[in-house]
């Protein structure tokens, strides 16, 4: 009932398009990374998807259509999961263990640290794409540097050294890394012309 009445609310409240990303990313949740999770390591890749669909969501109930900016939204969201959730799960590799969950960190120990690091590289150059697709200013590439290059000091640490105290620090960073970028997009949010009042202003009447 609340699945339905959800995705009435998405459909009907925002537009079809939302409708149906929403009915994908709950199949991809309930069908494809939840029994992948007892299977293979590619449940982390999955659920990655299924995190980086929301904001794509909220593009097109803004926007109507599916475009660079939403698509660079949902990059940042995948790219980001895996920095995070490769660093919890360092420490939960005893607890993946029994529960009989096939997590990187478990099976491929030496994969989880690269596709640590791999990933929170690919933060610094999502966030330079940002202006250049007009989603920014030039501000958010500059200042967001800082945190993103920290970011991945913290991953190459973790690849260096495999241990609880990198996977850790790298973790609690991720906690504050993603809203540090979000706030930082707001603000240097690329204003859009109103076509509107473009028009309203060209056709009024011009007064004497």
């Amino acid at each position: 009932m609340t699945t339905a009445s959800g995705l009435l609310l998405l459909t009907y409240g925002a537009n079809p398009l939302t409708g149906v990303l929403g009915a994908t990313n709950l199949y991809l949740y309930t069908s494809v990374y939840t029994p992948l999770k007892r299977q293979s390591i590619l449940n982390t890749w999955v659920g990655s998807v299924v995190g980086a669909l929301p904001p794509l969501m909220g593009w097109a109930a803004s926007e109507g259509v599916l475009s660079p900016g939403g698509y660079l939204l949902a990059g940042i969201l995948f790219s980001w999961q895996f920095v995070h959730f490769n660093s919890l799960s360092w420490n939960l590799r005893a607890d993946y263990k029994r529960a009989g969950y096939r997590m990187m960190s478990v099976t491929h120990p030496d994969l989880c640290v690269r596709t640590c690091l791999r990933y929170s590289a690919s933060l610094v150059l999502l966030s330079t794409l940002a202006p250049v697709l007009g989603l920014t200013s030039w501000f958010f590439a500059i200042d967001s540097l800082p945190f993103n290059l920290w970011a991945v000091y913290l991953a190459y640490n973790f690849y260096q050294k495999k241990d609880s105290a990198s996977s850790r620090k790298l973790f609690h960073f991720s906690l504050v890394h993603l809203p540090i970028l979000i706030f930082l997009m707001i603000i240097s949010k690329r204003r859009k012309e109103s076509s509107n009042n473009d028009e309203r202003e060209s056709t009024s009447p011009i007064k004497l």
